[in-house]
């Protein structure tokens, strides 16, 4: 009795230290492509903007290197009426900047601080690259939401909550 006694708890120790060798880190289940299910702007006062419509369209891509590359579209934009995007207006160029933001770069994940940082090298936003930015996250293994302390739309005074789903 003895000895199955000492078999099983031998074979759960086991078990148990395999398990946490197979869990892999974040970073490691971040890779793949992921389809934006939200980005609301918070203001100071708590209200909620969204830069990108209630229904925005987006890709987030982790690659096994490190390499993240990141597009934001609001969902309903108007044609460029001249069918070229060098003859806009300045009226459809502003539709245009604030209508999308995209940046790429080297990604890393942080567990125990459950922090993403990007480090930026090009963005539609020419104030963000170069930049090195930590994102708060929450996870559950299909979808990831970060906040964003210093948005392109509102600097400062307002953060950003992005939501991306797993693409399935």
């Amino acid at each position: 009795m003895k000895k199955v006694f000492v078999l099983i708890f031998a074979l759960g120790f086991v078990s148990l230290l395999y398990a946490q060798k197979s869990k892999k880190a974040l970073q490691e289940q971040l890779i793949g492509t992921w389809t934006l299910v939200s980005v609301d702007n918070i203001y100071p006062d708590s209200s909620r903007v969204y830069p990108y419509g209630k229904n925005p369209q987006g890709m987030l891509i982790f690659d096994p290197k490190g390499n993240y590359a990141i597009q934001i579209l609001k969902t309903i934009r108007s044609k460029i009426v001249s069918g070229d995007k060098n003859n806009c207006t300045p009226e459809e160029n502003a539709m245009i900047v604030q209508g999308s933001n995209s940046h790429f770069g080297k990604y890393s994940a942080d567990e125990v601080n459950k922090t993403i940082t990007f480090n930026i090298s090009h963005a539609s936003f020419p104030n963000w690259e170069g930049t090195v930015q930590k994102r708060s996250y929450t996870y559950n293994g299909n979808e990831i939401k970060y906040v964003v302390t210093h948005t392109t739309q509102g600097g400062q005074a307002v953060i950003a909550e992005v939501s991306w789903k797993r693409l399935q």
